[in-house]
């Protein structure tokens, strides 16, 4: 499917607006280091604009709707290949979250290349840095 810069520029700009990009590392023993490296894009709107966001989601074809119980519905895509196809297509109209889309853009390459324990917590540090970059009440630092 071929998508136009137009469709490309409208995401961006939702991204910018109503998105999210981070990265989360999570404790998770059955991984090589002790902890998962979770990328996420999301999205966020009123439920009561769901028949948008999902026609949005299946016009993309990626990720998948999730319904809070706050009344807002999310698009969430976490498979890294989703979010590197995003970000190639998003980053020259992005305005707020470049620099994120960037970071991530970085970390995933990275990610790619871990070989030892060293390189796992060097690349742990540096997804440290959204803790700059997005506002998070609950964010805590991890040891590694």
């Amino acid at each position: 499917m071929s998508i136009s810069k137009n469709k490309w520029s409208y995401l961006a700009g939702f991204l910018d607006g109503d998105g999210s990009i981070y990265v989360r590392v999570k404790p998770n023993k059955s991984y090589r280091f002790g902890f998962q490296i979770a990328p996420t894009i999301a999205f966020f709107q009123s439920q009561k604009e769901e028949k948008r966001i999902k026609a949005i989601q299946r016009y993309y074809g990626l990720g998948h709707l999730r319904r809070r119980n706050d009344g807002i519905i999310e698009w969430v895509i976490g498979d890294e290949n989703g979010i590197k196809f995003i970000l190639k297509n998003t980053i020259p109209y992005l305005q707020l979250k470049i620099k994120q889309a960037k970071l991530m853009s970085e970390i995933l390459n990275k990610k790619s290349k871990i070989k030892t324990k060293k390189d796992f917590v060097n690349l742990a540090n540096r997804i440290e840095k959204f803790r700059e970059l997005n506002y998070s009440k609950k964010r805590k630092k991890i040891i590694y």
